[in-house]
C-alpha cells in the first residue's frame, strides 16, 4: 500500500493562522474533487475558523472519561473506516488522554499515513524536540508537549504560516485569537513583541536547515557537482602552521558579512598520516572556528588541491580561503604551488589568496636532520673502512674484472651507509667510492685521468646510480622514522583527548599522563593573575596561580621550569625535570592546548553547577508570580464581589442573601488563608527552617481527624488501620496535613464505585500507611514530577489549589523522619507509602 503523504504547517506562536491555512488548503482539494474529511480541528472560539469548518465533513470524536471529566479526542478508527483521500488533523504535538490507543497525536497521524491517507497537520515550533529548552529560556514556559524533530522533517511539505509580531499583537487585541479576559495577559507575558520575534528567528531558522538538507539531497540524487550560490559558506583551508589562525579569522570575518553564512575549517591529511602539520596548532585552531560558530573538518587526499576542491564542492561551498605560499623561490619555479592549483580548479568557487607573516618563508622543521650525529660520523667511519676493504681486498691489478666487481661493492657500501647515516653521508661514500674505482681500476692507473670512454660511462652511471639509491634510501629511511614517531604520536593524542572525555577532573588527569609520558620531575599549568603583568612577571611566583599540577616540586614561575609551552596569552604549562627532544616539543604543546579545553570544562561545569540552584530559585519564582497572579487573585476576588455587594445601597439583599454573600466571602477568605500557608510552609521547607514537635500519636485517630479535613469531609473511604498500632512519633498538625493531601487526591481520582483505601501495617520501628484509589494512575517516569513545587499534575481546572500539595506533604514527612512515596495500584491506580516512626520503647501488642 501507498504510503498517504503528510503537510505541516509550521507556526512561530498560536494565532498565526495555521488552522485558518490549512482549512483553506482543504477547500480547494475538495474543489478538485478530493474526497476531504475532518478529523480533529481545535477552533478555539475563533469566528472565521468556525466558519471554514462549516461546510466540510466532520468525523466524531472519540469521548474518553478521565479522573471524572469526559474529554474529545481524534478517533483514529472512526478515520480507518471512512477512509478519506485527505483528512485534517490538528495540532499533532497533542498528547492524548490515558486510554488512548497512541500516547501522542503524532502516533495517530502515523497510523493514518501508513493507511495511505493524506494528511494535513499543523504545529508551533515550541513543539519541536530540539528546540524546546530554548523556547523555554526565551519564554519562560516549559512545553511539556512535543514532537521529534525527525518525524517532522521527514513530512512531505512543511509550510511555513509566517505573520510579523506586530501583526499578530493586533490580532490578539481585536479579539481574534484569544477570549478577552486573556488579551492582556498574554501580549504582557508570552506574547511580548521579542518572545515572538525571537520565536520568529527560530523558526525561519529551523526551516531553512530542513530546505537546505532537501537542497543537498536534490544535489546527490540528480549528481549536480557545480556550486548553487543559494546560502553562502566560507571554507578556510588549514595546513597546520602558524598562519592559522589568521586565516580563521579572517574567513570568520568574511562569513559575519554574510547573515546565516556558514562557516567550515578543513584540514587535508595525507593517508599514510605523515602531514608535518603541527597537532598543537590544529588543535587550537580548531577550537578558534568552533568558538566562532564554526565546523572543523579533516579528509584524507593525497593531492591538496583536488582535496580542497572536492570537499568545497562536496558542501556547495562559495569561497575558499588559503593562505599564501610559504615556498621557496626554487621550489616555485618547479611547481606552482596549492594556492595557483586549486585556483585553476575552482570553477564557481571563488578562492581568496590572504597574506601573512609566514608567506614566503619556508619551514624550518622540515630542515631538521632526523639522524643523529653519532650516527652521521659512524656512518663515515663505516665508509671508509669499507672502501678501504674493497681496496685491499681486490688489490692492484689490470684485470678488467676488477672494475666491475669494484663497482658491486662500492655500490652495497653506498647502500649499507644511506641505511645507517642518511643521505650526506651516503653521498661522501659515492664520492670516496668513485675516485677509488678511478684511481685503482681504471687505466690509466693512480691517475683521475681515464683512457676508454666505456670506462668513463661505467664511473658515471656508478655515480648517478649511487646518488640516486642514497637518496631513496634516505628518504625510505626517513619516512619509516616518521611514521613510527606520528604513530607514537598519535596514541599518545588518543590517550590525551580521551583523558578529556572522561572522568570528573580530567585536567588532572592530562597532568598525569604528561609526567608519565615524558618521565619529568612536574608538571604545571599556571594562570597569570588579573593583576599581573609588569616586565619581571615571568620571573615572579606572586604574578602566577597554579591551575593545575603533577609531580613534585612544582613551579611556581615560568623562569623556573626547564621547559615552559605558552597556551594562550594567561595560560602557561610548565615542565621540570628532563629536555625532551625537539621532536617531542609538538606532543607537549597538544598536551598544553588540550589542558586549556580540560579547564575550560571543569570551569564552565562549575559555574553550571553554581547556576543551577539559580535557575531552580528563578524557576520557583515564575511558578510562584503565575500562581499568585491567578490562584489568589480567585478567591480574593470572590471575597472582595461579597463585601462590596453587601455594602452596596443600590441593592436591597434579604436574610437568606446576606447570609450567602457572607458564607461565599467566610469560605473564600478561608481559602485565601489555606494557600497563604501553604506558600508559608513551602518557604520553610526549602529554607530549612519548618518548626517541627513531634509527640507520641494515635494513628487511627489522626486518620479519622484527616478524613474530617478533606474538602470531601465524610466522602466515601474504606480504613483498615487496627487500634492495636503503636503509636507513631510525629507532628500532629503536620501529620494531619499530610494525610488530608493524599487521602484528598485520592478521592478526588478514583471512581464512584471503587472509593480509596487507607491501611497500615507495623513492621519494627516503622508504621507503614497506605492510601490506595484505583483511579488512571501516574507513569512511572513522571512520578517524580508529582512532588515538584505548583504543579497541578492531572488537574483541568485551575479551583484545585497552587499544586504545593504533594510537594508539602513530602517535605512534612521527611520533616518527620519519615517518607511518602509512588506506587502502582495492582489493577490500576496509585498507591501513596507513608512511612513513620514508632514511638521509642514500644513493643510488639500483647495477646
Amino acid at each position: 500500500m501507498t504510503r498517504g503523504e503528510l503537510r505541516v504547517y509550521l507556526g512561530a506562536a498560536p494565532g498565526v493562522g495555521k488552522t485558518y491555512r490549512m482549512l483553506d488548503e482543504a477547500h480547494r482539494r475538495r474543489d478538485r474533487g478530493a474526497d476531504v474529511v475532518i478529523g480533529f480541528v481545535e477552533c478555539h472560539g475563533r469566528v472565521l475558523t468556525e466558519a471554514m469548518v462549516d461546510d466540510l465533513e466532520t468525523l466524531p470524536r472519540r469521548r474518553v472519561s478521565h479522573r471524572g471529566t469526559v474529554f474529545e479526542e481524534m478517533d483514529p478508527e472512526a478515520v480507518l473506516r471512512r477512509r478519506p483521500q485527505v483528512v485534517l488533523v490538528d495540532e499533532l504535538a497533542h498528547t492524548n488522554i490515558p486510554g488512548s490507543g497512541n500516547a501522542k497525536r503524532w502516533q495517530d497521524i502515523e497510523v493514518l499515513l501508513e493507511a495511505g491517507i493524506t494528511v494535513l497537520s499543523t504545529l508551533n515550533i515550541q513543539h519541536l524536540e530540539s528546540l524546546n529548552d530554548v523556547v523555554e529560556q526565551i519564554t519562560g514556559v516549559r512545553q511539556r508537549e512535543t514532537v521529534p524533530d525527525a518525524w517532522v522533517r521527514d513530512a512531505d511539505q512543511i509550510e511555513l504560516v509566517d505573520m510579523t509580531p506586530e501583526a499578530l499583537r493586533r490580532r490578539m487585541a481585536h479579539g481574534n485569537v484569544y477570549a478577552p479576559e486573556k488579551i492582556d495577559t498574554s501580549l504582557s507575558n508570552y506574547f511580548r513583541a521579542g518572545n515572538l520575534s525571537a520565536l520568529r528567528e527560530l523558526a525561519l531558522l529551523w526551516l531553512a536547515g530542513r530546505v537546505d538538507a532537501e537542497l543537498e539531497r536534490y544535489r546527490s540524487e540528480h549528481g549536480v557537482t557545480d556550486t548553487w550560490e543559494a546560502r553562502e559558506r566560507v571554507v578556510v583551508a588549514l595546513t597546520g602552521g602558524p598562519e592559522g589562525e589568521t586565516l580563521v579569522r579572517r574567513a570568520a570575518r568574511m562569513a559575519q558579512r554574510g547573515k546565516g553564512a556558514d562557516l567550515m575549517a578543513v584540514h587535508v591529511a595525507r593517508s599514510d598520516g605523515l602531514t608535518g602539520a603541527d597537532p598543537a596548532l590544529l588543535a587550537r585552531q580548531r577550537l578558534l572556528a568552533e568558538s566562532l560558530g564554526g565546523t572543523y573538518h579533516q579528509v584524507l587526499g593525497e593531492d591538496v588541491p583536488r582535496s580542497l576542491i572536492a570537499f568545497a564542492r562536496g558542501v556547495n561551498a562559495t569561497q575558499l580561503v588559503l593562505g599564501a605560499g610559504r615556498r621557496g623561490r626554487i621550489a616555485r619555479v618547479f611547481s606552482p604551488g596549492i594556492g595557483a592549483t586549486t585556483t585553476a580548479l575552482s570553477g564557481a568557487i571563488d578562492v581568496h589568496l590572504v597574506t601573512h607573516e609566514q608567506a614566503g618563508l619556508r619551514e624550518r622543521g622540515r630542515a631538521v636532520n632526523p639522524v643523529s650525529r653519532r650516527r652521521r660520523l659512524a656512518a663515515c667511519a663505516l665508509a671508509l673502512m669499507a672502501l678501504l676493504s674493497v681496496g685491499f681486498g681486490l688489490g692492484f691489478s689490470t684485470d678488467e674484472t676488477n672494475l666491475a666487481s669494484g663497482v658491486v661493492l662500492v655500490f652495497a657500501t653506498v647502500t649499507v651507509v644511506a641505511l645507517v647515516g642518511g643521505l650526506w653521508p651516503a653521498l661522501l661514500a659515492s664520492v670516496c667510492g668513485f675516485v677509488l674505482l678511478d684511481l685503482l681500476y681504471t687505466e690509466p692507473y693512480l691517475t683521475f685521468t681515464v683512457a676508454r670512454p666505456e670506462s668513463l660511462l661505467a664511473l658515471a652511471g656508478f655515480v648517478v646510480v649511487a646518488v640516486s639509491v642514497s637518496l631513496v634510501v634516505d628518504q625510505a629511511a626517513r619516512r619509516t622514522r616518521e611514521a613510527a614517531q606520528a604513530g607514537a604520536e598519535a596514541q599518545i593524542l588518543a590517550a590525551v583527548a580521551g583523558n578529556v572525555l572522561r572522568g570528573s577532573r580530567p585536567l588532572e588527569a592530562l597532568m598525569e599522563r604528561l609526567l608519565e609520558t615524558f618521565s619529568l620531575t612536574s608538571v604545571a599549568l599556571l594562570e597569570l593573575r588579573s593583576a599581573a603583568g609588569g616586565p619581571d612577571h615571568r620571573r615572579d611566583p606572586r604574578a602566577w596561580e597554579v591551575v593545575a599540577s603533577a609531580g613534585e616540586k612544582e613551579c611556581r614561575a615560568p623562569a623556573e621550569a626547564d621547559i615552559d609551552v605558552p597556551v594562550n596569552d594567561r595560560l602557561t604549562l610548565v615542565l621540570r625535570g628532563g629536555e625532551p627532544e625537539a621532536g617531542d616539543r609538538r606532543v607537549i604543546e597538544a598536551f598544553a592546548a588540550q589542558a586549556a579545553v580540560a579547564l575550560r570544562q571543569e570551569r564552565l561545569a562549575r559555574e553550571a553547577a553554581t547556576l543551577k540552584p539559580l535557575a531552580e530559585a528563578d524557576r520557583m519564582r515564575t511558578a510562584l508570580l503565575s500562581a499568585v497572579s491567578h490562584d489568589l487573585r480567585a478567591p480574593l476576588a470572590s471575597a472582595k464581589a461579597s463585601v462590596t455587594s453587601l455594602r452596596s445601597k443600590e441593592v436591597s439583599f434579604g436574610e437568606e442573601d446576606r447570609e450567602g454573600l457572607l458564607a461565599m466571602a467566610d469560605e473564600s477568605l478561608d481559602h485565601l488563608t489555606r494557600l497563604v500557608a501553604d506558600l508559608l510552609d513551602m518557604s520553610r521547607l526549602q529554607a530549612g527552617v519548618l518548626g517541627v514537635g513531634l509527640e507520641s500519636l494515635s494513628l487511627r485517630e489522626s486518620v479519622f481527624a484527616a478524613l474530617e479535613q478533606t474538602d470531601e469531609g465524610g466522602a466515601a473511604v474504606d480504613v483498615a488501620v487496627a487500634e492495636e498500632l503503636p503509636d507513631v512519633l510525629a507532628d500532629p498538625g503536620l501529620l494531619d496535613r499530610v494525610l488530608a493531601n493524599v487521602v484528598g487526591n485520592a478521592l478526588r481520582f478514583s471512581p464512584g464505585d471503587r472509593p480509596p483505601t487507607v491501611s497500615a501495617t507495623w513492621d519494627g520501628d516503622t508504621v507503614e500507611v497506605l492510601v490506595v484509589d484505583h483511579g488512571p494512575g501516574v507513569p512511572e517516569e513522571e512520578r517524580e514530577r508529582m512532588f515538584a513545587p505548583f504543579q497541578r499534575f492531572g488537574d483541568t481546572d485551575n479551583e484545585a489549589g497552587l499544586g504545593l500539595g504533594l510537594a508539602l506533604s513530602q517535605g512534612f514527612a521527611e520533616a518527620m523522619g519519615g517518607s511518602l512515596t509512588p506506587h502502582s495500584t495492582p489493577g490500576g491506580g496509585l498507591t501513596m507509602r507513608l512511612v513513620l516512626r514508632t514511638t521509642a520503647g514500644d513493643g510488639p501488642p500483647s495477646g
